[in-house]
């Protein structure tokens, strides 16, 4: 089946497709395109339609979406998130909503307890505080060794939190925990206060595809009309705005 990825919720973003087998972990990703920051409105549809039509595709082809829901950009993240309501709503096809914190715990070699870090802007820090835990191998019937994945022993990734910190309360919260960031300047700040910090690449929208299909097949989808946003962070709307009397 072909999965369609997305992540509008930075400066840069990028769309994916992937294809993927029902029963089956291996996702190949078939392209992984960048969108330019700032234009995702104008580019996010017409660069959806050519990737499909480069690889012979249309978006009747499409079966399933993985869109990161946040956090990020308000402006990107509503774009994207409506592109994503809109295909699904037509082709009645279902969304996996990815966080962007768990994409990075979900890239991270660490296992066990780990804090996942993004800059937040305004000297503020988002986090999420993440459990990886190794799939099981076990023996069948036939005495083959196989790997059972996360919906047969429960999720690989549990997330017990995801909040806004200040800068004091992240390098706090970070005592004694390993800390994953794609930030080179949150590491950097990290790593002088004596923090253990794994930096990784960005979680790119096949990073997305990979663990979309990993929601999907344990069935954690939302129905278009139920997509939202996981801001973490209130819009300046919300912080300045005074009750009326």
């Amino acid at each position: 089946m072909l999965l369609l990825a997305t992540d509008t919720s930075g400066k840069n973003g990028s769309v994916a497709l992937a294809r993927a087998t029902p029963g089956h972990g291996k996702v190949d990703v078939v392209e992984v395109d960048p969108l330019a920051g700032g234009t995702f409105s104008a580019q996010l549809v017409p660069q959806i339609a050519a990737l499909l039509a480069k690889h012979g595709y249309t978006k009747s082809d499409l079966a399933a979406f993985a869109v990161v829901s946040g956090p990020g950009s308000f402006t990107g993240l509503r774009v994207g998130l409506a592109a994503i309501k809109a295909l699904a709503e037509v082709l009645q096809k279902p969304i996996a909503a990815i966080s962007l914190l768990e994409a990075v715990a979900w890239s991270s070699p660490t296992r066990g307890r780990l804090l996942a870090v993004l800059d937040a802007g305004r000297h503020e820090i988002y986090a999420g505080d993440y459990e990886r835990r190794d799939y099981e191998r076990r023996d069948d019937a036939r005495g083959a060794d196989e790997v059972r994945g996360d919906h047969e022993f429960g999720p690989p990734l549990h997330m017990h939190s995801e909040r806004l910190l200040s800068r004091d309360e992240m390098l706090a919260e970070a005592k004694g925990k390993p800390v994953v960031t794609p930030d080179a300047a949150l590491a950097e700040v990290l790593g002088a206060a004596g923090v253990q910090c794994k930096r990784i690449d960005y979680p790119d929208s096949g990073v997305i595809a990979r663990l979309g299909w990993e929601h999907i097949e344990r069935g954690q989808t939302v129905r278009p009309e139920d997509l939202e946003a996981n801001y973490i962070r209130r819009s300046d709307a919300e912080i300045f705005s005074q009750p009326r009397r």
